[in-house]
């Protein structure tokens, strides 16, 4: 009998495995189905809450589709975004670097910006080439879509 529970508990911890295994699999191929079509860029993304409360940082990959951006978690399985940042209307109130502990969350060498898209305000943290390439996106607005960046209060 201790040998049967022994191979049961062999199996379950193979299949566990298998499972995890499985798992990561399948977000290192959603991951590069994402990076593979151009115009995406790492980017951790929070929420900042009315009250001006931020919310955790979630590390995630940015895709440029058009005039919106499209904001995934990196350790998801979800195919749709879970923030869509619009560029028309969109305005860049603050640029900065992380400080203290929230350094230690964010990417090497991360700049950080606050942006709001009508109620949603976030802010996101991007290395250097990311953020030039998302301001240049921003700039990049056809005629006729207000974009502010660093509005004067």
């Amino acid at each position: 009998m201790g040998g049967r529970l022994a191979l049961d508990a062999g199996g379950v911890l193979a299949a566990v495995v298998l499972l995890v295994a499985l798992a990561f699999a399948l977000m290192s191929l959603r991951r590069w189905l994402f990076v593979r079509g151009g115009g995406a860029v790492e980017c951790s993304l929070r929420v900042i809450a009315e009250g001006g409360v931020p919310g955790p940082w979630r590390l995630g990959i940015g895709r440029y589709k058009g005039d919106v951006l499209h904001w995934h978690r990196v350790f998801g399985f979800r195919r749709r975004p879970r923030q869509v940042i619009h560029r028309r209307g969109l305005v860049v109130s603050n640029r900065r670097r992380p400080e203290g502990e929230e350094a230690e969350g964010l990417l090497p060498e991360a700049n950080v910006i606050e942006v709001r898209d009508g109620d949603l305000t976030v802010e996101l943290a991007m290395g250097s080439a990311a953020l030039t390439g998302f301001l240049a996106w921003l700039e990049a607005a056809p005629p006729g879509f207000p974009v502010d960046l660093y509005p004067s209060d």
